[in-house]
């Protein structure tokens, strides 16, 4: 789980996700690829990719992450 991995890491280091496609709370029935747009603190932009099984714990991990807030 490659992109979870990088998406902690970069939220340990202050970014902020910006966007992500599809929309978390949209159904995860025909998802197989989500694109999350962190911001740096320096205004840096990074993007994340995750494929078909991965895309599903990406969004899932975002999904209690917002609930945590």
């Amino acid at each position: 789980m490659e992109s979870l991995t990088k998406l902690k890491r970069l939220l340990d280091n202050d970014y902020k996700i910006e966007k992500i496609q599809p929309p978390v709370f949209a159904s995860d029935a025909e998802v197989n690829i989500v694109t999350v747009t962190l911001l740096c603190p320096d205004g840096k932009k990074e993007t994340i990719r995750a494929y078909r099984e991965e895309s599903r714990a990406l969004r899932e991990y975002i999904r209690n992450l917002d609930q945590k807030l």
